[in-house]
């Protein structure tokens, strides 16, 4: 077989319309990844087929059209938008005398590109090995029996089964490093739960701004890009909510269509975040005329984890990008709806009253009348910071307008009920 080339910037891409692919979409898409992946665009490679050829997955009309694109622009990989078999790989690399690349192989490049925390880079290790031990014999000149001189000849094994012995222990290594980390991340959920902590988490397809409204909610200033994957290591901060609550809001990695098993399977650690959380939200691009299928291809990610059962907001957003489209919160339904743009700010404090009302009960705007004999009521609504405004009276009393969630107030007036001197 051919030595492989170590470079591999100039990229021809190849996408089929298969039947239920939306091709247009699914071409934009991609070629987004392959810029993601600092990749260099040079052609594209179009077809039509009732179903993949099970030599070339592309057919040998289209793999010849292909071969002319790689050899006038000198690419040095082709990009196939689909998942292709171990054998396709390799019949189509020695076709073109380049490498190939399918979809789940460059996101995991995109992936291994982005990791920065020590979890990360194990995660997507674990990935990129699970998906490299159905491949491994690709691009191997050496597959023969070892061999030597009098006296070292014997049965030996291949290199391919040295080199399938090693990545096994290795994975078996990341998993036991992986697990260290799920204790750890248990340990803060527990830290969490006994402060009475609840955690919102943020889902949603890749680039639907979720690192912005983030950084909005918690006022940080994570990394946010207009690109793909952006965010891929989980970050995790403290925001204020109206009634004078607060809750941990997570930041995960975004979610993508026909986004690769080992991937799903490597960032299991991470996505607990997501099991565990007391609430999600679905964050959608709804100036993406194709954000419904982007919703399913979300709702598949997440069936796959099994949080069905958590409760959740959908949050509308970029509608600055839509004309004539206004902030507005619906509650009527059965899933709590905000439309909102979390690049202007627009709509923010409905959602964070969304957030307030399912995690602590409705957010009680009211008058009350605190006696001198109350002082101790007056100072814990002073510490939640849930005083809008007094006035003290000529006996010493208070009159208090006070901003109080549900659960708040049920607290605050068992409390009273008790000290109040009958």
């Amino acid at each position: 077989m051919f030595d492989r080339p170590q470079g591999g910037e100039r990229a021809i891409l190849v996408q089929l319309a298969l039947p239920g692919v939306d091709a247009v979409k699914a071409l934009a898409e991609f070629e987004e990844l392959a810029i993601s992946a600092q990749a260099e665009v040079v052609g594209c490679v179009t077809g039509t087929r009732a179903t993949p050829d099970a030599k070339y997955y592309i057919g040998l009309g289209k793999a010849e059209e292909v071969r002319e694109l790689v050899d006038a622009h000198k690419a040095e990989l082709v990009l196939v938008n689909h998942e292709l078999s171990p054998s396709q790989e390799r019949n189509l690399e020695r076709f073109f005398q380049c490498r190939v690349v399918g979809r789940s192989g460059l996101i995991l490049d995109i992936f291994a590109q982005r990791a920065r925390t020590f979890e990360g880079k194990l995660q997507v290790e674990l990935a990129q090995l699970e998906h490299l031990s159905t491949r491994l014999i690709r691009g191997w000149t050496h597959l023969e029996r070892q061999k030597g001189g009098i006296g070292l000849r014997g049965p030996g094994e291949t290199q391919l089964e040295t080199d399938r012995r090693l990545l096994r222990e290795r994975i078996k290594a990341i998993h036991k490093r992986l697990e260290k980390v799920r204790r750890s991340r248990d340990q803060n959920r527990r830290a969490r739960r006994k402060a009475a902590m609840p955690t919102v988490s943020l889902v949603g397809y890749t680039n639907a701004g979720k690192s912005t409204l983030f950084n909005i909610l918690t006022g940080d200033n994570i990394y946010v890009a207009d690109q793909l994957f952006a965010t891929l290591d989980p970050t995790m901060r403290k925001m204020e909510l109206p009634g004078s609550s607060s809750a941990i809001l997570a930041d995960t990695v975004g979610f993508i269509r026909d986004l690769p098993h080992q991937l799903v399977e490597a960032f299991r650690a991470t996505l607990e975040e997501t099991q565990e959380a007391d609430l999600l939200l679905h964050v959608i691009d709804i100036s993406d005329s194709h954000w419904r299928d982007n919703v399913a291809a979300v709702k598949k990610v997440l069936a796959e984890i099994d949080v069905s059962d958590i409760p959740m907001i959908l949050v509308f957003n970029k509608i600055d990008q839509q004309e004539g489209w206004q902030p507005r919160l619906d509650q009527q339904e059965e899933v709590c709806k905000v439309w909102l743009s979390a690049k202007t700010g627009e709509g923010i404090e409905l959602l964070q009253e969304a957030i307030a009302t399912t995690l602590h009960g409705a957010v009680i705007k009211e008058d009350i009348f605190v006696s001198v004999s109350e002082a101790r009521l007056r100072a814990q609504l002073y510490e939640l910071e849930a005083v809008i405004a007094e006035q003290q009276d000529d006996e010493g009393g208070w009159h208090l307008t006070v901003k109080l969630t549900q659960a708040q107030r049920e607290a605050l007036f068992r409390h009273r009920q008790k000290n109040v001197p009958n």
